[in-house]
């Protein structure tokens, strides 16, 4: 497990401020972030590293207990509520008159700054107009928002003896990218490291083109991360990262890509049956992993993994960049806005009726069998919008067209949770007539994802046009909301889809990595999709025998 130091944070609040709540959720998601909330200042503060107030204002006239706190190494964020009323003086800032509530295009004064390293140029956030008045000199502006050709502070900081304050007017706390600013707020205050030029060495194990190149292309794309080492046993696919990367060194075995000192992560990019074992020898040598998905088998794999992650206090995560596909995306932020209610029912599909796969993908010794080639990252999904404990797994397997595999052609995995919630996903190689790819009821509505097979044309002045048909996997699927009415009807809408980004999850790694950000998609999510599907390989075995998980 990552190692990062430890940040204690209490915040003043009162208990009915639910519009924290998201906020407080994202902290308590970082393990090395305690969190504290009381309706009242404490009167010893020697445990805290960081005191956040809602009601700032509140502090005005006695903050003499916080002053010292903060003179001596403390630091304090302010929250403007919002309100007019006056700041404390040391936060060398004043709010100005509440404006509109709106969408605001909010930026970073200076993209250089230590806060600022991998997140967008820009973020677009809602809530009420209120922007800061600098009353000291030496305070910094961090954010700016875009205000009518105008540049207005909606959050600035500065240093009062050995320790900082800030404050902020933007009150987006279910945002993820003002929550991730937030969090490095606290983390500058808190006077821990910011690592801005600090990078990281990657090497990339296992070179098949299509995962290999996509990987150091994601690496060579993000800052912090740098590609150093391509390792496979196949000298052509060697000879093939170096053209793709000529100014990357090549190594034939594990062993040595593990004592190369250049290298402080490594991904590993090979077939599943031998995830383990390279993650085991790689975070011996006290190195990262990034594990493609699958994780590994099975949870006595998966147990072995994490115990040596925490041994060695190297980090261990998952491949999952499917996280950051748009349509998910889409469908978590419906169900976070509660547009469906709450979410009891869901089922996710994949397939058609082809041959399978010539690869080690259709080959149940290496890949582990159907679902855990494209169940790797469907049944993460599943994980990921239904939190609760698993209670227990069914899964039935057809042979009826491909004897040719040694996969079945049809797997069916059913989940059932401790909360009496329900999931099915499926991958099927013999559906002549496929299910829509989403399929998910909630207690006030529901949603729909359709498949979409787009056909791509190419002018050729010989032969008029090529043809190229884009896998129906690649292109998000066609959304649709169904939301009961209180006149009774049931009326659809098209759901809201996010604009696609690249490279996401290698962002996310280098920001968990350097900064101490959360990771989208947990540890313990990964192991528990490997639990997932080891119980439904032997509920399959068993003729579609009720599996009970200890959650």
């Amino acid at each position: 497990m990552m190692i990062h130091p430890p940040m204690s944070v209490h915040v003043v609040a009162e208990g009915q401020n639910r519009s924290l709540r998201p906020f407080f959720s994202y902290l308590q998601s970082i393990n090395h972030t305690r969190l504290t909330v009381t309706p009242q200042l404490p009167d010893d503060l020697s445990h805290c590293d960081v005191i956040v107030t809602a009601d700032t204002a509140a502090f005005a006239e006695d903050c003499d207990h916080l002053r010292q706190f903060v003179n001596t190494g403390g630091g304090w964020l302010g929250l403007v509520c919002p309100s007019e009323k006056p700041l404390p003086q040391l936060f060398g800032a004043k709010p100005s008159p509440i404006g509109p509530c709106t969408e605001l295009r909010v930026l970073f004064q200076d993209m250089d700054h230590p806060i600022a390293i991998r997140l967008p140029d820009a973020i677009y956030v809602k809530g009420r107009y209120q922007s800061l008045d600098k009353t000291a000199e030496d305070s910094e502006i961090v954010l700016y928002a875009d205000w009518r050709y105008q540049h207005r502070p909606v959050l600035v900081n500065r240093s009062v003896g050995d320790g900082r304050v800030a404050c902020t007017t933007l009150e987006a706390y279910n945002n993820p990218a003002v929550q991730q600013i937030l969090y490095r707020v606290l983390r500058h205050l808190a006077g821990k490291p910011f690592p801005n030029h600090q990078t990281l060495g990657v090497g990339i194990l296992g070179y098949a083109p299509s995962v290999g190149q996509a990987h150091g292309l994601g690496v060579e794309a993000t800052s912090g991360l740098v590609l150093r080492a391509v390792c496979d046993v196949n000298p052509e696919r060697l000879k093939q990262a170096r053209e793709d990367f000529p100014e990357v060194k090549t190594h034939a075995s594990p062993d040595v890509l593990g004592d190369d000192p250049e290298v402080d992560l490594v991904i590993i990019a090979t077939p599943p049956n031998n995830h383990a074992e390279l993650s085991l020898k790689i975070m011996a040598a006290g190195k990262h992993v990034a594990c493609e998905k699958p994780l590994a088998l099975n949870q006595k794999e998966t147990a072995a993994m994490v115990e040596m992650s925490e041994k060695q206090g190297v980090h261990l995560g998952c491949h999952q960049n499917r996280r950051w596909d748009v349509d998910y995306l889409a469908i978590k932020q419906a169900l976070a806005d509660g547009l469906i209610g709450n979410l009891f029912y869901m089922e996710t599909f994949v397939g058609g009726f082809h041959h399978p796969c010539g690869y080690w993908h259709s080959h149940d010794a290496i890949s582990g069998g159907t679902a855990y080639d494209w169940g790797g990252h469907y049944l993460d999904w599943i994980v990921g919008l239904m939190p609760e404990p698993v209670k227990a797994v069914l899964s039935t397997r057809q042979n009826r067209v491909w004897p040719d595999t040694t996969n079945a052609d049809q797997e069916r995995i059913h989940i059932r949770f401790v909360g009496g919630q329900e999931a099915e996903f499926m991958h099927s190689d013999i559906a002549a007539l496929r299910k829509p790819k989403w399929y998910l009821l909630g207690t006030e509505g529901g949603i729909v994802g359709h498949w979409r097979d787009v056909t791509a044309y190419e002018i050729d002045p010989v032969l008029y046009f090529h043809e190229h048909d884009i896998p129906a996997t690649e292109m998000p699927p066609d959304l649709t909301l169904y939301h009961r009415h209180h006149s009774g009807q049931v009326v659809a809408q098209k759901l809201a889809v996010p604009r696609r980004q690249h490279h996401l999850f290698h962002r996310n790694l280098a920001d968990h990595l350097l900064t101490g950000d959360p990771l989208v998609a947990p540890l313990n999510d990964s192991v528990r999709v490997v639990a997932i599907l080891e119980a439904a390989a032997r509920s399959a075995a068993r003729g579609g025998t009720v599996e009970v998980l200890d959650g």
